[in-house]
């Protein structure tokens, strides 16, 4: 697997790739559930994302009228330089309007203003995961779909690492977690499998980059599997209609806005 990951410079690509290359298909019964994006317009956080292109897993793209991004900064490892405006290129023919705003901080979106909400990958970065999810049902229309992907942690540099307890979670939101916050740092630094990560080259870039997460958001701060997200599904009345693990590297779970 090592060796497989040392192809690719950058992890998330390599997830993008892999879904693309090996799994080649779509996921199972996705025709079931086509119709909560045929001609819908969704926005996508910290994408855009080749699992849901036409070649990927759940191609969700071609069935849209148009998805809006959102990402932190004009300038992040996944997608280099970009800028606000209608130029979130998601590649159907009409781009998107790409926000440069934080994932757990979406004010200046208005409630109720999207049929569905995707995020892959992008979870794990995020300090205060249970603040972002609140933000993205509130931005949601109520029958509305939350999209989550997440690494499956058995297979990534977090394998080491134990699953994150939803109280733990609980008490991020509850004490106002900032995005600036390294609380699992050291954590981190302890457990993070480098064989699996040829995002840097050694401990001491890895420490580098990490205390500069609030600038580059490389960090996985917290760790998930598919218990752990219907915990956060329950706790916001998501009703979860597929659950699914497809190897190595997705936790997929999909839920409706009650």
């Amino acid at each position: 697997m090592s060796k497989i990951l040392n192809k690719l410079k950058d992890p998330r690509r390599f997830i993008n790739h892999f879904s693309i290359k090996f799994l080649n298909k779509k996921i199972k019964n996705f025709n079931d559930f086509e119709n909560f994006f045929k001609g819908k317009k969704g926005l996508e956080i910290g994408g855009p994302s080749k699992i849901f292109t036409a070649e990927g897993y759940i191609p969700i793209y071609p069935l849209v009228s148009v998805v809006d991004g959102v990402n932190f900064s004009t300038q992040t490892v996944w997608e280099n330089t970009i800028a606000e405006g209608q130029l979130y290129n998601f590649g159907n023919e009409k781009d998107g309007y790409q926000f440069i705003q934080d994932g757990t901080d979406l004010s200046i979106i208005e409630s109720d203003s999207y049929d569905f909400v995707l995020s892959s990958h992008s979870l794990e970065h995020i300090a205060n995961p249970l603040k972002a999810v609140k933000e993205w049902l509130r931005i949601l229309k109520k029958g509305g779909v939350l999209v989550i992907i997440l690494p499956d942690s058995r297979y990534t540099f977090d394998r080491n690492r134990t699953v994150t307890k939803f109280e733990h979670l609980l008490q991020d939101m509850e004490s106002g977690t900032s995005e600036k916050d390294l609380t699992h740092l050291q954590e981190i630094l302890s457990l993070h499998d480098l064989s699996y990560d040829d995002g840097v080259n050694g401990l001491d870039e890895f420490k580098r980059r990490s205390a500069d997460n609030f600038l580059n958001r490389c960090l996985h701060h917290h760790v998930f599997n598919i218990s752990l997200m219907e915990k956060i599904y329950e706790y916001f009345n998501v009703k979860i209609f597929l659950k699914h693990t497809s190897p190595p590297f997705n936790l997929i779970i999909m839920g409706t806005k009650q």
